[in-house]
């Protein structure tokens, strides 16, 4: 059991991490909030991890926007609308460099393009 333990308390994730680059669409969820183009680092069904110029804080509510891979998600890529907060933040050496920045997702909404109608000829319509 106490192996268990220390299991679960190493790490939480509820689902595999994948290393994925890909540019996210950020904003903190306020109406005023300018939105900025962040950088993943990785990323899985549950959340992401982000690289940004945003001075964020635990906690801190996120809408976020950016395309889903198939080899993540198991399903045909698809854009995702995810709100989500902040559950890690990792300071740079330096002043200058980004801030990495844990996302677990709340909630998200899935966009895929229109399946195209299948080809009817007149003859067929009959």
């Amino acid at each position: 059991m106490d192996r268990f333990v220390r299991e679960f308390n190493r790490d939480r994730r509820l689902a595999p991490r994948h290393d994925h680059r890909t540019p996210v669409r950020v904003r903190v969820r306020r109406r005023d909030s300018k939105e900025c183009v962040a950088e993943s680092d990785n990323l899985s069904t549950s959340g992401v991890f982000v690289e940004t110029d945003l001075a964020l804080s635990e906690g801190a509510a996120l809408d976020l926007f950016f395309e889903m891979p198939e080899r993540v998600s198991g399903l045909p890529a698809a854009h995702w609308l995810c709100l989500g907060h902040v559950v890690r933040v990792v300071r740079g050496e330096s002043p200058n460099t980004k801030l990495g920045v844990g996302v677990q997702f709340d909630c998200y909404e899935v966009s895929r393009p229109a399946q195209p109608k299948p080809f009817v000829t007149e003859a067929a319509a009959r």
